[in-house]
């Protein structure tokens, strides 16, 4: 089968491969005079096993390599998105963790990893071809036609005005599913900075971890603290970027684009939240 349920035969499974990745891996009696250009710096490349690499790159569902590499985003863990989808049919929770993806509808937090697969394809001989040969076949023996393949077009800021005019008569962009909610551009880290006594004994947020868009703003950001952590209306919360507290009607996009370097970890925004009592 292939990685969109579609495909027809058994999908490859991880061998126990003792192939080394790197090629041109040298013995101790090589004649110095015989190394070509470059030679010296291909020594220098380290050479790890395919076997080692197995385990990042194998779907704990199915055993085999990744077809339509799929992560989770609530926890990272990645399957393939036919396996991750059955998954989905009778269970709203990761396979892996146990987390729970979404209470209704898990295929929300989910998301195409294209690098991921880039590089599958990459370490695994023959893995992408046999797969492509397996969805072409799989929709000829049904009489069906294969689907058109998704156009990604160049970045117009780096395209002459007349390149663009031309490329767009040609070619018609087909939206993915998974980018249905690509606006989601704002990756948060919500750190708990402590609570006012008064306010009740209210633990911090069992996942810090949030992507929005960028055009939410920090009152939003509130409801949803208010929200998962259950607040009384006597509880307000103040959050903080850097040493800064936040006006409810600025937008994260803004806020990213303005704060220091400092508050900006991995690609991630962090924001601090404290819980106070509120002014009568």
């Amino acid at each position: 089968r292939t990685g969109s349920g579609t495909g027809s035969g058994t999908r490859p499974r991880a061998p126990p491969a003792t192939g080394v990745l790197t090629p041109g891996s040298y013995t101790s009696n090589s004649d110095p005079e015989t190394w070509r250009e470059g030679d010296c710096d291909r020594q220098r490349e380290q050479s790890v096993c395919l076997a080692d690499v197995n385990p990042y790159i194998l779907c704990p569902i199915c055993g085999g390599y990744f077809i339509d590499a799929t992560t989770i985003t609530e926890c990272l863990h990645t399957f393939c998105k036919s396996c991750i989808v059955k998954h989905f049919d009778y269970s709203n929770r990761c396979p892996k963790c146990n987390l729970t993806v979404h209470q209704t509808w898990p295929l929300y937090n989910i998301r195409l990893d294209r690098k991921l697969q880039d590089i599958v394809y990459k370490l695994v001989p023959n893995l992408e071809s046999s797969e492509k040969k397996r969805l072409l076949d799989f929709y000829r023996e049904r009489g069906l036609e294969v689907p058109r393949p998704v156009l990604v077009l160049p970045d117009k800021g780096k395209m002459r005005r007349a390149q663009s005019q031309s490329l767009s008569k040609k070619l018609v962009p087909v939206l993915p599913l998974e980018d249905v909610a690509s606006d989601l551009d704002i990756c948060l880290v919500l750190e708990f900075i402590g609570a006012d006594l008064g306010v009740g004994n209210y633990k911090p947020l069992q996942k810090k971890f949030v992507r929005v868009s960028g055009e939410a703003t920090v009152r939003h950001v509130e409801k949803f603290i208010r929200k998962k952590l259950e607040l009384e209306p006597v509880c307000q919360v103040d959050i903080i970027c850097g040493n800064k507290i936040l006006e409810q009607h600025e937008t994260l996009r803004h806020i990213r684009s303005n704060v220091a370097h400092s508050s900006i970890r991995d690609g991630l925004l962090i924001l601090h939240y404290g819980l106070v009592r509120a002014h009568k």
